[in-house]
């Protein structure tokens, strides 16, 4: 991208918080737990030649950007131009698959206490998930109504990875909880096959971490298929769902393949009057990191007409894990009609964030 373009929003940023602030606001028994260094579910031990963080993410004195509000906004957004970035700290994902409910309750709760008090209030440009653990869908639900109407929290997040399929009705309290609040519901990789969460893939457990992360999308496909079979669009009109960091190319089969069984299956879920592809549409967004890069680059333009780009497409960075997407990186692949759009605007309607520039 040769010039700043109108709005650059990016959905996909992962601080590191200070475990001590987080006991800080964790009650006991949680605190002294944590202390200990007991957080919940770890990973699965899979090895990462790149290592998790980017290697070049720090400044002058060593110390690593994403671990202040302050060194973010100078050294990213500054660096980058971006008019707003959503914050999704990193090590909250495993949290999110602990079969100790009330700890992983209390323990993200504190979580987003620290991103509200430590964050937020050092730079207009950042804004936050609001972190809940899906396997108490009253506690996730009471922690959204808590903290749902803080201007700075602008959508739900949780693990893709799940014991259920995100469609099923025991989600409900979860949803009813985000339409009251007009918030959108995120999910994102990283935690698949930890705590208790179904095996990573449909076939059981991968051997290293290329076929670990590379099969990631298969949760996606899962929870796209149940939300839309469900039908939990269909009860909850208002709610939108965005797929961060799932990449893109893959959904086009999907909706096709949805279509066509729509056509010849529709006895078995009569709540649904119309295409999947059209439902999908309208309430599922997905961001644009990692995004997929084929030895042909028109590959990957034709992909972007296979489907609703400029309303479901959102840049995100990913920043700063190890495959980040820098915005001059991912921008300069999209058609310039839906750059705009993908780079900034539809994010903006989504979380209703305005310019900060003239």
């Amino acid at each position: 991208m040769s010039k700043k373009i109108d709005l650059l929003i990016d959905a996909d940023i992962h601080p590191v918080l200070n475990t001590k602030r987080i006991q800080h606001f964790l009650p006991e028994p949680w605190r002294t737990r944590l202390a200990d260094g007991n957080r919940g579910p770890g990973g699965l031990g899979y090895w990462n030649p790149n290592g998790v963080m980017r290697k070049d993410a720090v400044i002058a004195d060593g110390t690593r950007i994403e671990s202040s509000a302050e060194h973010l906004a100078q050294h990213f957004l500054d660096a980058y131009q971006i008019d707003y970035g959503v914050l999704n700290p990193s090590n909250s994902l495993s949290i999110g698959t602990s079969p100790e409910l009330d700890y992983a309750a209390a323990l993200l709760a504190a979580t987003n206490d620290v991103i509200v008090h430590d964050w937020l209030p050092v730079d207009t440009r950042l804004r936050a998930s609001l972190l809940v653990s899906p396997g108490d869908p009253l506690l996730a639900a009471k922690e959204i109504h808590r903290l749902g109407d803080h201007p700075g929290l602008v959508q739900i997040l949780m693990p893709s990875a799940s014991r259920i399929a995100y469609g099923n009705r025991f989600f409900y309290p979860i949803y009813e909880a985000a339409v009251a609040h007009q918030l959108p519901i995120a999910i994102h990789p990283g935690a698949e096959g930890s705590g208790m969460s179904a095996p990573p893939t449909a076939v059981g457990y991968p051997s290293n971490y290329f076929e670990w992360h590379t099969g990631l999308v298969g949760g996606y496909i899962a929870h796209l298929i149940s939300l839309i079979a469900e039908g939990v669009f269909v009860r909850f009109p208002s709610l939108k769902f965005v797929l961060i960091e799932g990449g893109v190319s893959w959904l086009p089969a999907i909706l096709w393949r949805l279509d066509k069984n729509w056509k010849a299956l529709r006895m078995t879920m009569p709540w649904l009057d119309r295409l999947p592809s059209d439902i999908i549409r309208e309430h599922v967004l997905l961001t644009t990191q990692p995004l997929e890069e084929p030895e042909h680059p028109g590959h990957l333009t034709a992909i972007f007409e296979m489907f609703a780009v400029s309303q479901m497409l959102m840049f995100s960075s990913d920043f700063p894990h190890w495959d980040s997407d820098m915005p001059d990186f991912a921008g300069r692949v999209f058609p310039a009609a839906v750059r705009p759009r993908i780079m900034g605007q539809t994010a903006s309607e989504l979380y209703g964030l305005g310019a900060l520039h003239d």
